[in-house]
């Protein structure tokens, strides 16, 4: 496979900054157009546990806030590279990032 797809959550406010590292990176390169990805608002639900440090939230109480979920094709070749970008700018001591491997892409 040369494909997979980052699924990434993280609060709105920090989507410019992504949408930039993700560029850099040139993650969303589909035939003759770059910086294509989708993103959706949903809710995310996490309870910090002792020893963390959250960008939200208290120790043992559970948080529910907005967030984005964004959805980018990279090239498996370039995935740690991406990934590495993603967390460079990602507000989140654990950031989700999920690699889905791709069958197929649209060509």
């Amino acid at each position: 496979m040369d494909y997979c797809k980052l699924e990434i959550f993280l609060p709105e406010s920090h989507f410019k900054v992504l949408q930039k590292a993700l560029q850099e990176v040139d993650a969303g390169h589909i035939g003759n157009y770059d910086s294509c990805l989708a993103y959706s608002r949903v809710t995310g639900t996490w309870r910090p546990l002792p020893g963390t440090h959250p960008y939200l939230g208290k120790t043992f109480e559970v948080s529910e806030e907005p967030e984005l979920k964004i959805e980018v094709t990279c090239r498996v070749d370039k995935l740690e590279e991406t990934i590495d970008a993603i967390k460079r700018v990602h507000p989140y001591e654990e950031p989700v990032i999920n690699a889905i491997p791709l069958l197929r892409t649209g060509k």
